[in-house]
């Protein structure tokens, strides 16, 4: 039974090592992630999923334990989901799952066990969905850290340069987070969110059924677009 849900942007310059000197322009981003794992923590489950962008279509299950690394971005740092067991175990985290351990790791993390879930962009709508319900039907309390950006094309400086459909469709999805509205996650368009560089198309859809049939409140705690890409944080619970 999914308890509750936290929502965040997934960049690797949520990393300070990562970001360096630009690190202090993303403090109100990290805050708000701080604040959605309080909301996880709070939520008392007997366990912690992590969903987040895939390179594959997945879904990719990484068990606690598994290493990611922020080598690729020229910094020494290595990650562990959940925490490191010792004997770094399963895949290689894709990014966005590198950034959830980092999330847990700076919060300290140790109220539920952990595993991930990767899913990519080519994974359907339908398919993230059951992902999803899946989840939810395992026994006891579930909650979900879900990972990924919303789009890459907000300015002309963006990484997808300026889309004018960009706007509207992250506005669309802030509303679907903030009031915790399964229905408009699953109606988000996998074709204009692929063309716009959504990597939270998929994950979202992954909360979306998870959360069918639950009466959960959500609650938007960060909304915007620094360097042109959608960032969004929220909490379902």
């Amino acid at each position: 039974m999914l308890v509750a849900a936290a929502v965040c942007p997934c960049p690797p310059l949520l990393v300070p090592e990562v970001a360096a000197g630009a690190a202090p322009e993303l403090d109100a981003a990290r805050a708000a992630c701080a604040d959605a794992l309080g909301v996880l923590a709070a939520s008392r489950p007997d366990r912690l999923v992590v969903v987040g962008p895939a390179d594959t279509a997945g879904p990719e299950v990484c068990p606690q334990g598994a290493p990611g690394s922020f080598r690729g971005f020229g910094v020494e740092l290595d990650v562990y989901l959940g925490a490191d067991v010792g004997d770094a175990r399963g895949p290689v985290l894709p990014y966005g799952l590198a950034v959830g351990a980092w999330l847990l790791g700076r919060a300290g993390w140790t109220d539920a066990p952990v595993e991930g879930i990767g899913v990519g962009e080519a994974l359907p709508a339908e398919r993230c969905a059951a992902v999803g319900r899946d989840i939810a039907a395992r026994a006891g309390r579930t909650a979900l850290l879900v990972l990924g950006d919303a789009s890459a094309c907000r300015t002309l400086k963006a990484p997808g340069y300026l889309d004018e459909r960009a706007a509207p469709f992250d506005a669309e999805v802030g509303r679907a987070l903030g009031a915790a509205d399964p229905a408009a996650l699953l109606a988000l368009d996998v074709a204009l969110a692929r063309e716009l560089k959504v990597s939270g198309r998929a994950p979202w859809q992954v909360l979306a059924g998870a959360a069918e049939g639950t009466d959960l409140a959500g609650t938007l705690l960060y909304e915007d677009a620094p360097y042109g890409v959608g960032y969004v944080a929220a909490t379902w619970s």
